[in-house]
């Protein structure tokens, strides 16, 4: 056995207990999980195992900022750094350039304006920079994923990609950023300070949405 697979399955199994309960909670509460997040959340964690790299996938984290809260679809942790996943499951056409504030989707002759979803996942960029200080802001990076039948009539913005794209885009960035401490400790810090995944947090972050 390689080293590389011993140290792998030594991460896998102090993080198991983690994943296995993160799912555990998904399949009790499939009501607040819209499709594309769980495909999205299954497309990672595959990710990681076929191609053998140590990391955890953490879905719909709920963080407290600023007197607020801010809500993030999925991070990955592993050797290649950390990553904030934001996912949108949509049908029809789909207009967006990176820099315009509202996006636009048509179905079925009628146009829907929605947040352009790459500012959306800066507000979650910062907070985990925030909550990581120690990690160079180069290792965190956003990644916007589009599921469903929807079709871009516009270019698609840099770091937006279909669902099939995840492992090419993946694969562009440096392996060997994080050592597995590295991943234990993110982790760790991370599902220390994340706020309980119920009802009361997804109300109060209703809430807070309401006021913005």
């Amino acid at each position: 056995m390689s080293v590389f697979l011993y140290v792998f399955g030594l991460l896998v199994s102090f993080l198991l207990g983690g994943i296995c309960v993160d799912r555990k909670i998904k399949e009790k509460q499939q009501s607040k999980v819209n499709i594309g997040e769980a495909l999205v959340s299954k497309k990672l964690n595959d990710y990681l195992f076929y191609e053998q790299i140590a990391g955890i996938v953490v879905n719909n984290v709920t963080l407290s900022i600023d007197g607020s809260t801010t809500q993030i679809d999925h991070i990955l942790i592993c050797t290649r750094g950390v990553f904030v996943i934001e996912t949108k499951h949509y049908s029809g056409w789909i207009y967006g350039d990176a820099k315009q504030k509202q996006w636009m989707q048509v179905l079925f002759k009628k146009r829907f304006q929605f947040q352009n979803p790459i500012h959306q996942n800066y507000k979650h960029i910062k907070a985990i920079q925030a909550l990581f200080d120690f990690i160079p802001t180069d290792q965190i990076k956003s990644l916007v994923v589009f599921t469903g039948d929807g079709e871009f009539k516009t270019p698609r913005p840099k770091d937006v990609v279909l669902l099939d794209g995840i492992k090419d885009w993946m694969n562009q960035h440096e392996e060997h950023v994080f050592t597995l401490n590295r991943i234990q400790f993110c982790y760790g810090r991370l599902e220390y300070l994340r706020m309980p995944e119920c009802k009361e947090t997804d109300q109060l972050h209703l809430n807070n949405l309401s006021k913005r």
